[in-house]
């Protein structure tokens, strides 16, 4: 839709989305108590608040924070909490041409509670974000081809996923896959139509069966991922940065980042894939080792505030030595 006054602008803007996420939109329902509940108890809690949530808007509300020209391809319910999931990514600029709402399903949920030691029970009702189809992928198909970066995830339908990876891998867009939540049988076919792999140390497991724990077993996860066809696996370690191999090393190379005090660490490797994708979409001659201290930096910023998307950072508020 074009904002008032100015007809087709926006329409215009849509076209030239940089960074196109197709991927999820979570409504988190978060319940802070003291304790966690017992069976079919009912006990007080000393705070509640709504968060917007999802892997895919999550990444590409941070790769339009850095200032890049985003679109989002989810499916919400048409109800209350999609029409404010709708509002908000238009707050943050981010084009919603094809954020379609469904009435056969509702706006995909986390319901949180959290106790005073951090510890939680989630229960997360994926609701539409299961009816993005293929339909829906082809009327967002001239997007999707003239990006510069695809990301996808594992939140919508693995179908959708995969066909909207090879759809914008045969166009030339530079894809950017991150398996989660992943799966233990994942389509083959994922590997080879995602220029670049990222995914974290338990994902790195579910995919390998091997162990991750530290960079060295990081690295060796990664040559199993990239002898399944993936030019570029990245595995990133939380507070010890993250490991890359790319089909042309010889070898892994960790790449680690600058110690913070981490006051939630909730969506920090969201903020970092979106972070990616906006350097892979806006600078492609930095060298890919910068790139990733750039995004690494960029998730450290993030974990020294509370929420999600909230403490995702914009590019005003960051050195400038990071652009």
């Amino acid at each position: 839709m074009a904002a008032a006054g100015e007809p087709g602008l926006q329409g215009q803007e849509e076209a030239e989305a940089a960074v196109v996420v197709v991927g999820s939109c979570m409504t988190d329902l978060v319940s802070l108590t003291s304790r966690l509940p017992r069976t079919g108890e009912t006990i007080h809690g000393h705070k509640f608040f709504i968060g917007f949530g999802g892997k895919g808007a999550n990444q590409c509300v941070q790769a339009a924070r850095l200032g890049a020209k985003t679109s989002m391809v989810c499916k919400v319910g048409k109800d209350s909490f999609g029409n404010d999931y709708i509002e908000n990514l238009k707050q943050n600029d981010i084009s919603t041409e094809f954020a379609y709402q469904t009435k056969d399903a509702a706006t995909g949920t986390a319901s949180i509670i959290v106790n005073n030691e951090g510890q939680n029970i989630i229960v997360i009702v994926a609701g539409a974000n299961l009816l993005l189809n293929s339909e829906d992928l082809q009327k967002a198909s001239s997007a999707i081809s003239r990006a510069k970066v695809m990301i996808c995830q594992l939140e919508v339908t693995p179908a959708a996923s995969l066909e909207a990876l090879t759809m914008a891998h045969s166009h030339g867009v530079k894809t950017l896959f991150n398996p989660a939540p992943a799966l233990a049988n994942l389509d083959p076919r994922f590997y080879t139509v995602s220029n670049v792999f990222c995914c974290n140390e338990s994902e790195a497991e579910i995919l390998t069966g091997l162990a991750v724990g530290s960079p060295e077993e990081a690295g060796k996860a990664a040559l199993t991922l990239r002898d399944r066809g993936c030019r570029l696996v990245i595995v990133t370690l939380g507070a010890d940065g993250c490991v890359m191999l790319a089909q042309t090393d010889s070898s892994p190379k960790h790449i680690p980042t600058e110690r913070v005090t981490a006051v939630d660490t909730t969506g920090a490797g969201d903020s970092f894939v979106g972070a990616l994708a906006f350097y892979l979409a806006h600078y492609p001659n930095l060298p890919l080792e910068d790139m990733l201290r750039r995004a690494n930096a960029i998730a450290a910023v993030s974990v020294q505030a509370a929420g999600t998307q909230t403490s995702y950072p914009y590019r005003k508020d960051l050195p400038s030595h990071l652009f």
